[in-house]
């Protein structure tokens, strides 16, 4: 999709109805449909927030940013996720949360970044955070600069999100469940699922 094209809906999107949970949970692991909201807020989760930021290629083709986490000894381990993370007592908002974690992370200045709009919540089962993700904008494109947290950026074109093909699904082994298929996408040779790609799947048909 070009740039503009994707700039001309922006009005549209802030006020478009969205796909909420049902939309999430094309892209769900099984396990995840364990957990209500009533079981979510008894676990009492952790507050962080995301931002799915959408920018132009040097082609003016429309793109977003996945980053690869670096590996460590922790559950999300060099997994395809946004920029993000939790909310600090600095925070005034998670709002604020997505776009300072967005800013340490890669480089992105807060005041180059419009909001569009709040997404649905996300609840991650093995670290107990509800995330937030917002979906922004940049009208140009960054120069990146990654810290410790992240191994390299990832540029999807839209198109790609937005071709079926990209969709699939792939047994895996995690830290909390063994030899499970999962729902991904499969993004620039990368497999993006859990809690990204629901996030994904409802950006995905918002766009549409």
């Amino acid at each position: 999709m070009n740039f503009k094209d994707f700039t001309q809906k922006i009005g549209v999107l802030k006020t478009e109805k969205l796909g909420g949970l049902e939309a999430q949970f094309k892209m769900a692991p099984k396990l995840r449909f364990k957990y209500n909201q009533e079981k979510i807020l008894a676990s009492k989760p952790k507050k962080a927030a995301v931002l799915a930021l959408f920018y132009p290629n040097k082609k003016n083709e429309t793109c977003f940013l996945l980053t690869k986490r670096a590996s460590y000894k922790g559950t999300h381990s060099a997994q395809i996720s946004f920029p993000g993370g939790k909310i600090e007592k600095s925070d005034t908002n998670l709002q604020k949360t997505a776009l300072r974690e967005t800013l340490e992370e890669v480089g992105v200045q807060p005041s180059s970044v419009e909001i569009i709009r709040e997404l649905t919540d996300v609840y991650i089962p093995p670290s107990n955070f509800l995330a937030t993700p917002f979906l922004g904008t940049i009208f140009k494109k960054p120069d990146f600069i990654l810290n410790h947290e992240v191994e390299k950026e990832i540029e999807v074109l839209l198109s790609d999100l937005l071709n079926e093909a990209s969709i699939t699904a792939v047994n895996m082994n995690t830290s909390y469940m063994n030899n499970i298929e999962v729902p991904c996408f499969k993004l620039n040779d990368h497999i993006v699922w859990g809690a990204t790609a629901m996030m994904l799947s409802e950006i995905k048909e918002l766009l549409k």
